[in-house]
């Protein structure tokens, strides 16, 4: 499916809303199919202030190349057209965000032109309810230049097929060694949200968190993944990969304790990987581990 423009995420969580609420109406059943399309986005430019604006919230040099998280931001609007489909079985609303993957071939310039694609994969069962893998990928002239996978997790909303939930035990938590600290301003879900379009209510404030069942608001995964990829490796000349997984959120305002751990203690060479903690320090609680790897 060939789209005119990238769409504004504004318009698309409108429409969530509506098919959210159109979905309670019509008491659908267990989800059991995805729609079986692709939506595109030829021509894609990214304009070189928006490139600034994000740098700087990140508090990376300015360079002209695009930050890998930044490309997930110009691909997420196609990939949330997916997910607002009205023939999507699974609400867009208060979908959890639980890991990111995403492997780059190059470095991609400021003033190239993009070609996006995005799609949807792999409905499962969840303890919790129902995960589903989005898909995108970013091209060049016909060369895939980036691609990303991200899973969503639909709450209470079990598919055809789910297991009955049962408990899950986890390994204790053991901090590592920290070696940074973040501290996250209340207002950081919207200065992200101005450089990214991701006007999710979730991060914006506690009244809008609230209304999506949440105590509070709560800090964006991909600003957390953008400042762990870019604190990793902060000019990537090359191919890159990097993968984040979310535990548990981070509430604003917030502090999260960081560990960069790198075994050759070169985080910006050639091959090398440097794995990467986040967690409440007080609570002793993980919000999310990842790794970033240069090529």
């Amino acid at each position: 499916m060939q789209l005119e423009a990238v769409p504004a995420l504004a318009g698309l969580y409108r429409r969530a809303l509506l098919t959210t609420a159109a979905r309670r109406v019509a008491r659908k059943g267990a989800p059991s199919d995805l729609p079986a399309v692709r939506h595109r986005v030829g021509g894609v430019r990214v304009e070189l202030p928006a490139i600034t604006c994000f740098q700087h919230l990140l508090g990376s040099a300015a360079r002209d190349q695009l930050p890998s998280a930044y490309l997930h931001t110009v691909a997420f609007p196609v990939a949330m057209s997916v997910l607002a489909r009205p023939d999507f079985p699974l609400p867009l609303l208060g979908m959890v965000h639980l890991s990111n993957e995403v492997r780059q071939e190059r470095q991609v310039g400021v003033s190239e032109t993009l070609d996006v694609v995005a799609w949807s994969e792999a409905l499962r069962p969840h303890p919790a309810g129902t995960q589903v893998d989005l898909m995108t990928e970013i091209a060049v002239d016909g060369e895939r230049v980036w691609s990303g996978r991200s899973v969503y997790l639909a709450r209470g909303i079990r598919a055809v097929g789910a297991p009955e939930r049962s408990p899950v035990e986890r390994p204790a938590f053991v901090p590592p060694v920290p070696t940074g600290l973040w501290r996250l301003d209340a207002d950081l879900g919207r200065r992200y949200a101005a450089v990214s379009g991701d006007w999710n209510p979730l991060h914006l404030s506690g009244p809008s968190a609230r209304l999506l069942g949440m105590k509070g608001a709560i800090a964006h995964g991909m600003y957390l993944a953008a400042r762990m990829v870019d604190e990793a490796v902060p000019a990537p000349s090359g191919a890159l990969s990097w993968r984040v997984d979310f535990a548990t959120p981070v509430p604003l305002p917030g502090r999260v304790a960081l560990s960069f751990a790198s075994p050759t203690g070169e985080v910006a060479a050639a091959g090398s990987r440097v794995d990467v903690v986040g967690w409440d320090a007080k609570r002793r609680r993980p919000h999310f581990t990842g790794w970033v790897r240069a090529e």
